[in-house]
């Protein structure tokens, strides 16, 4: 399993149920990761995509306490047990945790690779991804790109693998 996710300096990824800003280079870079994977998601989250509607070229679900809760173009479970029965058959590199900061939190100990993107600015955000991955012990980078530019926002895209136990291998 995947998270993949935009921080600005702070490790904020988003404030008054919106993202901290809009970048097309990230999106452009998301759309390409996750095209034709499985997404995995909150409420709130898809709530915050165009339309309430899951994202299309990819499978959708929306992990959920609300036990009545219904969404057109996404699949719904209400914990873990459900969510694996759900992805049961799906190769775990295809699986990407898109958000919200609780799933982030809850799906993080179960993901092997960050896909972050590095935002140089911090804009005052709400909701926080749950751990700084550079003072980690637990992952690497294994990918770096050169800063780019856009709408006056520098940003970087950094890929995190996570660290194999003591005598583990990668």
């Amino acid at each position: 399993m995947n998270i993949i996710v935009a921080c600005d300096r702070e490790w904020g990824i988003g404030k008054n149920g919106q993202l901290l800003c809009h970048i097309p280079g990230d999106l452009k870079h998301f759309k390409e990761i996750t095209m034709g994977k499985t997404v995995v998601m909150g409420r709130v989250t898809l709530e915050s995509l165009p339309g309430g509607k899951g994202l299309p070229g990819r499978r959708n679900i929306v992990l959920t306490k609300n036990p009545n809760f219904r969404a057109e173009g996404v699949e719904v479970v209400h914990d873990l047990d459900e969510l694996d029965k759900a992805l049961e058959g799906t190769p775990t590199d295809d699986v990407f945790v898109i958000g919200g900061a609780n799933i982030y939190s809850l799906l993080y100990p179960r993901c092997r690779n960050m896909y972050v993107t590095q935002i140089e600015e911090e804009f005052g955000a709400d909701r926080f991804f749950p751990r700084d991955l550079d003072e980690s012990h637990r992952f690497d980078v294994e990918s770096r790109s050169d800063y780019m530019e856009e709408n006056g926002i520098r940003y970087r895209f950094v890929k995190y693998v996570k660290v194999p136990p003591e005598g583990g291998r990668r």
